[in-house]
Protein backbone atom coordinates (compact mmCIF):
# COMPACT_ATOMS: atom_id res chain seq x y z
CA UNK A 1 0.00 0.00 0.00
CA UNK A 2 1.33 3.64 0.09
CA UNK A 3 0.85 5.01 3.02
CA UNK A 4 -0.25 8.91 3.60
CA UNK A 5 2.86 9.62 5.70
CA UNK A 6 5.98 6.93 6.62
CA UNK A 7 7.55 8.73 9.86
CA UNK A 8 10.93 7.81 9.82
CA UNK A 9 12.09 7.49 13.25
CA UNK A 10 10.11 6.74 16.41
CA UNK A 11 11.07 8.77 19.16
CA UNK A 12 9.20 11.48 20.61
CA UNK A 13 9.30 13.79 17.80
CA UNK A 14 8.17 10.86 14.93
CA UNK A 15 5.49 9.25 17.51
CA UNK A 16 4.02 12.78 18.24
CA UNK A 17 3.83 13.23 14.85
CA UNK A 18 2.43 9.82 13.96
CA UNK A 19 -0.29 10.42 16.77
CA UNK A 20 -1.25 13.95 15.27
CA UNK A 21 -1.86 12.11 11.71
CA UNK A 22 -3.77 8.96 13.30
CA UNK A 23 -5.96 11.70 15.00
CA UNK A 24 -6.67 12.80 11.53
CA UNK A 25 -7.46 10.03 9.84
CA UNK A 26 -4.62 9.54 7.98
CA UNK A 27 -2.64 6.01 7.46
CA UNK A 28 0.77 6.22 8.57
CA UNK A 29 3.53 4.08 9.23
CA UNK A 30 6.59 4.84 11.75
CA UNK A 31 9.80 2.71 10.80
CA UNK A 32 12.07 2.82 14.03
CA UNK A 33 15.83 2.15 14.44
CA UNK A 34 15.46 1.46 18.24
CA UNK A 35 18.81 3.70 18.35
CA UNK A 36 16.99 6.22 20.82
CA UNK A 37 19.56 9.45 21.98
CA UNK A 38 18.36 9.46 25.54
CA UNK A 39 17.95 5.52 25.64
CA UNK A 40 20.94 5.03 28.32
CA UNK A 41 19.39 7.11 30.60
CA UNK A 42 17.53 6.22 33.69
CA UNK A 43 14.92 8.77 33.31
CA UNK A 44 13.70 11.52 31.19
CA UNK A 45 13.17 15.21 32.79
CA UNK A 46 11.53 18.53 32.11
CA UNK A 47 8.54 16.40 30.57
CA UNK A 48 5.44 17.79 32.56
CA UNK A 49 3.50 14.54 34.23
CA UNK A 50 6.47 12.43 32.59
CA UNK A 51 9.32 13.04 34.85
CA UNK A 52 11.71 10.15 35.49
CA UNK A 53 9.82 7.65 33.01
CA UNK A 54 12.12 5.85 31.84
CA UNK A 55 13.10 6.58 27.78
CA UNK A 56 11.73 2.94 26.94
CA UNK A 57 8.65 3.06 29.34
CA UNK A 58 8.21 6.40 26.82
CA UNK A 59 8.64 4.64 23.70
CA UNK A 60 6.25 1.82 24.58
CA UNK A 61 3.75 4.38 25.75
CA UNK A 62 4.29 6.49 22.17
CA UNK A 63 4.00 3.31 20.23
CA UNK A 64 0.70 2.34 22.02
CA UNK A 65 -0.96 5.62 21.47
CA UNK A 66 0.11 5.59 17.77
CA UNK A 67 -1.68 1.85 16.99
CA UNK A 68 -4.70 3.47 19.28
CA UNK A 69 -5.40 5.82 16.32
CA UNK A 70 -4.77 3.37 13.50
CA UNK A 71 -1.05 3.99 12.99
CA UNK A 72 1.53 1.17 12.36
CA UNK A 73 4.72 1.21 13.87
CA UNK A 74 7.94 -1.41 12.98
CA UNK A 75 11.22 -1.93 14.10
CA UNK A 76 13.87 -1.79 11.03
CA UNK A 77 16.64 0.66 9.72
CA UNK A 78 16.25 2.90 6.84
CA UNK A 79 19.14 2.64 4.15
CA UNK A 80 17.07 5.38 1.25
CA UNK A 81 15.15 7.25 0.32
CA UNK A 82 14.03 7.70 -3.21
CA UNK A 83 12.19 10.85 -5.09
CA UNK A 84 8.43 9.36 -5.24
CA UNK A 85 9.10 8.49 -1.76
CA UNK A 86 10.25 4.82 -1.60
CA UNK A 87 11.82 3.84 1.57
CA UNK A 88 13.67 1.22 1.90
CA UNK A 89 15.02 -1.05 4.49
CA UNK A 90 17.74 -2.95 5.71
CA UNK A 91 16.06 -5.77 5.40
CA UNK A 92 15.69 -5.00 1.17
CA UNK A 93 11.94 -4.27 2.16
CA UNK A 94 10.66 -1.20 0.66
CA UNK A 95 7.43 1.27 1.92
CA UNK A 96 5.67 4.49 -0.17
CA UNK A 97 3.82 7.16 1.07
CA UNK A 98 2.66 10.46 -0.04
CA UNK A 99 4.64 12.71 2.46
CA UNK A 100 7.76 12.28 4.74
CA UNK A 101 8.81 12.85 8.02
CA UNK A 102 12.03 12.12 9.48
CA UNK A 103 12.78 12.24 12.61
CA UNK A 104 15.99 10.15 13.05
CA UNK A 105 17.79 11.97 15.75
CA UNK A 106 21.55 12.55 16.13
CA UNK A 107 24.43 10.48 17.38
CA UNK A 108 26.21 11.97 19.88
CA UNK A 109 30.21 11.52 19.05
CA UNK A 110 32.50 11.45 22.56
CA UNK A 111 35.51 12.44 22.81
CA UNK A 112 38.26 9.08 21.98
CA UNK A 113 39.12 8.36 26.40
CA UNK A 114 38.91 4.72 26.77
CA UNK A 115 35.84 3.96 29.89
CA UNK A 116 34.16 7.47 28.31
CA UNK A 117 31.42 5.62 26.05
CA UNK A 118 30.77 2.45 28.72
CA UNK A 119 29.25 5.38 30.93
CA UNK A 120 27.24 7.93 28.80
CA UNK A 121 24.15 8.58 30.28
CA UNK A 122 24.36 6.89 33.56
CA UNK A 123 27.52 8.93 35.16
CA UNK A 124 28.85 10.76 32.03
CA UNK A 125 26.60 13.29 31.14
CA UNK A 126 26.35 16.45 29.20
CA UNK A 127 23.00 18.77 30.20
CA UNK A 128 22.52 20.06 32.91
CA UNK A 129 18.91 20.61 32.53
CA UNK A 130 18.29 16.77 31.64
CA UNK A 131 20.69 15.57 34.59
CA UNK A 132 21.66 18.77 36.90
CA UNK A 133 19.05 18.19 39.57
CA UNK A 134 20.61 14.38 39.86
CA UNK A 135 23.80 15.72 40.17
CA UNK A 136 23.11 18.18 42.61
CA UNK A 137 25.71 18.54 45.52
CA UNK A 138 27.67 16.33 44.10
CA UNK A 139 31.70 15.92 43.04
CA UNK A 140 31.59 16.73 39.07
CA UNK A 141 34.44 16.80 36.27
CA UNK A 142 34.08 18.92 33.20
CA UNK A 143 35.76 17.16 30.46
CA UNK A 144 36.91 20.17 28.07
CA UNK A 145 39.73 22.47 26.50
CA UNK A 146 41.60 24.99 29.08
CA UNK A 147 40.62 28.48 27.32
CA UNK A 148 37.80 27.12 25.02
CA UNK A 149 34.63 29.47 25.45
CA UNK A 150 32.19 25.90 25.80
CA UNK A 151 34.51 24.44 28.53
CA UNK A 152 34.69 27.46 30.35
CA UNK A 153 30.77 28.16 29.92
CA UNK A 154 29.76 24.26 31.19
CA UNK A 155 32.19 24.95 34.25
CA UNK A 156 30.14 28.34 35.22
CA UNK A 157 26.86 26.65 34.41
CA UNK A 158 27.27 23.31 36.42
CA UNK A 159 28.61 24.90 39.26
CA UNK A 160 24.75 26.03 39.49
CA UNK A 161 24.28 22.51 40.89
CA UNK A 162 27.39 21.82 42.68
CA UNK A 163 30.31 23.79 44.56
CA UNK A 164 32.73 21.29 43.58
CA UNK A 165 33.19 21.54 40.16
CA UNK A 166 36.57 20.88 38.28
CA UNK A 167 38.24 20.84 34.95
CA UNK A 168 39.88 17.87 33.77
CA UNK A 169 41.56 18.88 30.43
CA UNK A 170 40.98 16.07 28.14
CA UNK A 171 44.40 16.10 26.67
CA UNK A 172 45.92 14.74 30.25
CA UNK A 173 43.26 11.93 30.72
CA UNK A 174 44.72 8.67 30.21
CA UNK A 175 40.65 6.66 31.33
CA UNK A 176 37.45 7.05 32.92
CA UNK A 177 37.26 4.37 36.01
CA UNK A 178 34.30 4.41 38.44
CA UNK A 179 35.80 6.24 40.57
CA UNK A 180 36.63 8.98 38.75
CA UNK A 181 39.33 9.59 36.39
CA UNK A 182 43.22 8.25 35.80
CA UNK A 183 45.16 11.40 34.58
CA UNK A 184 48.24 10.58 32.31
CA UNK A 185 50.53 11.32 35.09
CA UNK A 186 48.79 8.46 37.14
CA UNK A 187 46.72 10.73 39.32
CA UNK A 188 43.37 9.10 40.38
CA UNK A 189 40.98 12.32 40.40
CA UNK A 190 37.74 11.27 42.13
CA UNK A 191 34.61 12.45 40.55
CA UNK A 192 30.75 10.87 41.09
CA UNK A 193 29.69 12.43 37.49
CA UNK A 194 31.68 13.55 34.34
CA UNK A 195 30.51 16.27 31.90
CA UNK A 196 31.54 16.31 28.46
CA UNK A 197 30.91 18.22 25.00
CA UNK A 198 30.10 15.50 22.08
CA UNK A 199 29.65 15.88 18.35
CA UNK A 200 26.52 15.45 17.46
CA UNK A 201 25.46 14.34 13.67
CA UNK A 202 22.36 14.19 11.97
CA UNK A 203 21.32 10.70 11.65
CA UNK A 204 20.21 11.79 7.79
CA UNK A 205 22.73 9.71 4.77
CA UNK A 206 19.71 8.24 3.87
CA UNK A 207 18.39 11.43 2.28
CA UNK A 208 20.98 12.31 -0.12
CA UNK A 209 19.10 10.64 -2.71
CA UNK A 210 16.28 13.02 -2.04
CA UNK A 211 18.86 15.63 -2.52
CA UNK A 212 19.19 16.75 1.41
CA UNK A 213 21.95 16.54 3.51
CA UNK A 214 23.19 17.13 7.15
CA UNK A 215 25.00 20.60 7.14
CA UNK A 216 26.86 22.05 9.69
CA UNK A 217 25.57 23.87 12.24
CA UNK A 218 25.68 27.81 13.44
CA UNK A 219 26.37 27.02 16.97
CA UNK A 220 29.45 24.56 15.53
CA UNK A 221 27.79 21.56 17.78
CA UNK A 222 27.40 19.21 14.85
CA UNK A 223 25.57 18.51 11.84
CA UNK A 224 21.92 18.58 11.46
CA UNK A 225 19.00 19.25 8.90
CA UNK A 226 17.82 22.57 8.56
CA UNK A 227 13.70 23.52 8.04
CA UNK A 228 13.04 25.99 6.00
CA UNK A 229 10.07 27.33 8.25
CA UNK A 230 8.78 26.38 11.74
CA UNK A 231 6.44 23.54 10.91
CA UNK A 232 9.74 21.05 9.87
CA UNK A 233 9.08 21.57 6.20
CA UNK A 234 12.44 21.52 4.20
CA UNK A 235 13.50 22.52 0.58
CA UNK A 236 12.36 19.08 -0.86
CA UNK A 237 8.63 19.50 -1.22
CA UNK A 238 6.41 16.45 1.00
CA UNK A 239 9.35 16.36 3.11
CA UNK A 240 9.48 17.48 6.79
CA UNK A 241 11.60 17.33 9.75
CA UNK A 242 11.30 17.38 13.71
CA UNK A 243 13.12 16.69 16.79
CA UNK A 244 16.82 16.68 17.20
CA UNK A 245 17.63 16.10 13.62
CA UNK A 246 16.37 19.47 12.68
CA UNK A 247 17.35 20.96 16.47
CA UNK A 248 20.25 19.06 18.01
CA UNK A 249 19.61 21.30 21.22
CA UNK A 250 15.65 20.08 21.59
CA UNK A 251 14.48 17.87 24.64
CA UNK A 252 11.96 15.46 24.70
CA UNK A 253 9.34 17.62 25.28
CA UNK A 254 10.13 20.77 22.90
CA UNK A 255 10.97 17.50 20.34
CA UNK A 256 7.43 15.90 21.01
CA UNK A 257 6.15 19.65 20.64
CA UNK A 258 8.10 19.89 17.03
CA UNK A 259 6.55 16.76 15.74
CA UNK A 260 2.84 17.65 16.78
CA UNK A 261 3.52 20.77 14.52
CA UNK A 262 4.82 18.64 11.63
CA UNK A 263 2.53 16.43 12.07
CA UNK A 264 -0.33 18.90 11.67
CA UNK A 265 1.04 20.99 8.63
CA UNK A 266 1.75 17.49 6.81
CA UNK A 267 -2.17 17.11 7.14
CA UNK A 268 -3.03 20.56 5.66
CA UNK A 269 -0.36 19.86 3.18
CA UNK A 270 -2.70 16.77 2.22
CA UNK A 271 -6.11 18.73 1.77
CA UNK A 272 -7.50 18.63 -1.95
CA UNK A 273 -6.81 22.02 -3.28
CA UNK A 274 -9.02 24.89 -2.57
CA UNK A 275 -11.85 25.28 -5.28
CA UNK A 276 -10.52 28.40 -6.50
CA UNK A 277 -7.05 26.45 -7.45
CA UNK A 278 -8.69 23.40 -8.73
Amino acid sequence: MTYDVVVIGGGPAGLSGAVALGRALRSVLVIDSGEGRNAPAEGIHNFLTRDGMSPAEFRAAGRAEVQRYGGEVIDGEVVSARPGFEVTLADGSVHRSRRLLVTAGVTDRLPEVPGLAERWGRTVLHCPYCHGYEARGRAIGVIGTPGEQMTADKLRLWGQWSPDVRLLPVGDIAEVVDQGVRMTDGTLVERDYLVVTTRIEARAGFLAELGLKAVEHPMGIGTYVPATDPSGRTEVPGVWVAGNVADPMSQVISAAAAGLTAGAMINFDLLPPAPDKQ
